[in-house]
């Protein structure tokens, strides 16, 4: 163990306002850290918390804004590089010589507001992005600032079977941890991810709000699963290019475009690349934690029937009703 944790893992950097804040709110084992914080509804670590209250006062949503929404783990990476890829085609050709997308981490070129823009007191100027502006968050919709929910702003949410999602969380959050702190247990871990505690969920609540606006305002929200980008990857790629009302044109297809851009950001390419390899952020998280295996399924190698069984009871009695179904291979 390291005497001196990285920066992610300090717990010290609340204001007075934010400690009394949280002394007043539901707290339960954190996934990353000693604590989760229950806010407006959902799950925060404490260190996140007045970034996220700073994101819903301070943000001024665009018309031309573009907004990735996930909850933790469900394929976020991917969908920044593939969305980054789509929007800055022309400015960008895909695989020119230094692509942002080869010299660069995904989420350093689509910041989440939660825990980049805002985090830590500061504020990267966005204002001086240009537009459209390409942003990420795992808040919940209805704690999103009202400048989104109101603004002509195009949400992209990325939903993946709870399963592989919390075998992900389970991973990521323990490689975080290692070397620094004891690892949670997965029998631990998976009873929280039942109780509704896990990274900004209860994970069906952020999945269900998100699916019941994306079928009330069609124009502003679409509703992605990772399973069917991995399964037919063209169809949702172009489905991300009409929605986005950057639409293929016939030469960009002929002259594979569309393939260029699934190869580029393949998990084989970017995983492999130099920086994703060994750079880190300023906070002190390895790239490459990012990348761990990105299929459908990894849950089989560690799920026992009883687990199985308990999460398929819950997604049952969450989910009846709604029209929403999850692949799970």
């Amino acid at each position: 163990m390291t005497t001196s944790p990285p920066k992610y893992l300090e717990e010290d950097n609340l204001s007075e306002e934010g400690k009394k804040l949280l002394s007043i709110l539901p707290k339960e084992k954190g996934w990353l850290g000693s604590y989760a914080y229950n806010y407006q509804g959902f799950w925060v670590p404490q260190k996140f918390l007045q970034a996220v209250i700073a994101f819903q006062q301070q943000f001024q949503a665009q018309d031309s804004d573009i907004i990735i929404v996930t909850t933790p783990k469900s394929g976020t990476t991917w969908l920044k590089s593939l969305l980054f890829a789509l929007v800055n085609r022309v400015k960008h050709p895909i695989f020119e010589p230094n692509h942002p997308l080869l010299v660069e981490n995904p989420h350093v070129l689509v910041p989440f507001l939660e825990h980049t823009v805002y985090f830590d007191g500061r504020t990267v100027d966005i204002s001086t992005f240009t537009s459209p502006r390409l942003l990420a968050t795992h808040v919940p919709f209805a704690s999103l600032p009202k400048s989104i929910q109101v603004s002509k702003t195009k949400l992209v949410y990325l939903c993946r079977n709870p399963r592989d999602t919390f075998i992900s969380m389970w991973h990521f959050t323990n490689n975080l941890l290692l070397d620094h702190k004891d690892t949670d247990s997965i029998e631990e871990m998976f009873n929280l991810f039942c109780k509704g505690v896990s990274l900004y969920g209860p994970f069906w609540n952020h999945v269900l709000d998100y699916w019941k606006q994306s079928i009330e305002k069609p124009n502003k929200i679409l509703f992605l699963m990772f399973e069917e980008i991995k399964k037919k990857p063209k169809i949702q790629l172009k489905r991300m290019a009409e929605f986005l009302e950057c639409p293929f044109s016939i030469e960009e297809e002929n002259s594979g475009v569309v393939d260029d851009i699934l190869k580029m950001c393949s998990f084989e390419n970017l995983s492999n690349l130099e920086v994703n390899r060994n750079g880190k952020f300023i906070t002190g998280e390895a790239y490459k934690v990012f990348f761990r295996r990105g299929e459908i399924g990894d849950w089989k190698n560690y799920f026992t029937l009883e687990m199985s069984d308990k999460l398929n009871n819950i997604i049952e009695e969450k989910f009846q009703g709604f029209g929403l179904n999850f692949s799970y291979v």
